[in-house]
């Protein structure tokens, strides 16, 4: 009886705009963090990444007010809670990589470094291209099931690149400055948990699609 109650009660739709809205800022930050990893206009793409990651901050904030004052929502309380925080976490770890590179004035990059950081807009626009099929989850269920294994096997790449960039880095200063070292690990180790966060948001998707159909 309330499952047949609750098919009859308008569904808050406004969820699904949030999200898209979300995944905007996602694709915007990983843009300007590919962007950045070219060494042009460091400080200007840091600046984009920083602004993008506040307003993301202020469409999670919408989404969960949305989730305490309605009703009903498309999905359970609980996993639009982790979804948007699953995004939210993509685009901090964005702006902690950004942060990162302008405490440490740092001007050049790697090529294993440029690499990496040009898979997050690949990784975000997947998510993008995800987030609105979850409307009608049952007969998207396939499509997201591809997008979302696309994303996992970019995870496994930015790894082995992160792998071989940190052994490169090692090789090329192990005799030198030892304090470029610790700096492109650091930034090494960031990159990848972008990358990680993406693969985060995948999962949740896909645990949206296991709990749906």
């Amino acid at each position: 009886m309330l499952g047949w109650f609750q098919a009859l009660m308008p569904k808050e739709e406004r969820f699904f705009e949030l999200f898209a809205r979300h995944a905007a800022t996602l694709v915007a930050g990983a843009e300007a963090l590919e962007s950045l990893f070219r060494g042009d206009k460091v400080e200007h793409y840091c600046k984009v990444i920083f602004e993008r990651e506040a307003e993301a901050d202020e469409i999670t904030r919408e989404v969960l007010k949305a989730v305490r004052r309605t009703f009903i929502t498309p999905f359970d309380r609980t996993d639009i809670q982790d979804l948007v925080s699953s995004m939210d976490d993509s685009i901090d770890q964005m702006n902690k990589t950004a942060k990162i590179i302008t405490l440490y004035e740092v001007k050049s990059f790697e090529p294993q470094m440029q690499q990496m950081a040009a898979m997050a807009p690949v990784v975000a626009r997947l998510v993008a291209s995800a987030v609105p099929l979850l409307s009608a989850i049952g007969k998207n269920s396939t499509q997201i099931h591809r997008i979302t294994e696309q994303v996992i096997a970019i995870e496994e790449k930015s790894d082995q690149l992160h792998d071989e960039g940190r052994k490169a880095l090692f090789l090329a200063n192990r005799n030198g400055n030892a304090m470029n070292f610790i700096i492109g690990g650091e930034i090494y180790d960031h990159l990848e948990k972008v990358v990680d966060r993406f693969e985060d948001v995948a999962n949740e998707i896909s645990a949206l699609v296991t709990d749906h159909l």
